[in-house]
């Protein structure tokens, strides 16, 4: 994921909704696998319930959405909250929206409703650091009882953020309160740039 700046050069301290339309605008996007990220892949080639509810949060070109449609994933929900792009994922996956698909313009934050998984994907590292214990209580919100929260984290730091780096240790601190961390480990499946700096986690709700 590549350094992220304004068009004054400055990297900005809060990412906001016209910062990442601006990206999205002058195609800015160093971040864009340009294909389902693999490991991802193999965890919804191992999901067998089609019908569970997703919902991928800071969805960006929703590669890991279209691969669900293309499986037979029949309840899928993806939020970006640059406009843009938004418009742009309408429009190309305009035969599945209010049917299978629904995608939505927003603050993640702001967003309610109850999914069977949630999938990470580049944007828990989008947001500052002072806002990770937000994310994880949102996603307890978000989750059903029995649901699962799995996807990428980076093993990382970075010069210059964002993306936020971070480690095992700290993401533990973040999510144990609230989650039963099932699996949290390096990636053996990453792309090469990414290849032994890439977390794979699944957790649950604590009961």
């Amino acid at each position: 994921m590549s350094e992220l700046k304004c068009a004054n050069g400055e990297v900005p301290t809060q990412l906001d909704a016209s910062f990442w339309d601006e990206l999205w605008k002058n195609k800015i996007t160093g971040w864009d696998l340009k294909k389902v990220s693999p490991p991802l892949k193999a965890y919804f080639d191992a999901m067998t319930c089609k019908n569970k509810s997703i919902l991928i949060p800071g969805c960006g070109n929703a590669y890991e959405a279209a691969y669900l449609l293309e499986q037979g994933f029949k309840n899928i929900t993806v939020i970006d909250i640059s406009a843009t792009l938004v418009q742009q994922l309408i429009e190309k996956h305009k035969t599945h929206i209010g049917k299978e698909l629904t995608v939505i313009a927003g603050d993640f934050f702001k967003h309610s409703g109850k999914y069977d998984f949630i999938i990470e994907q580049t944007f828990f590292c989008a947001l500052d650091r002072n806002r990770r214990e937000e994310y994880a209580s949102k996603m307890q919100t978000l989750l059903k009882d029995n649901g699962k929260l799995a996807g990428l984290l980076f093993s990382r730091e970075f010069e210059v953020s964002p993306p936020h780096g971070g480690n095992k240790e700290e993401y533990e601190s973040v999510f144990s309160d609230k989650f039963t961390i099932e699996k949290m480990d390096i990636c053996e499946t990453s792309v090469t740039p990414r290849k032994g700096t890439e977390l794979f986690f699944e957790m649950s709700l604590k009961q």
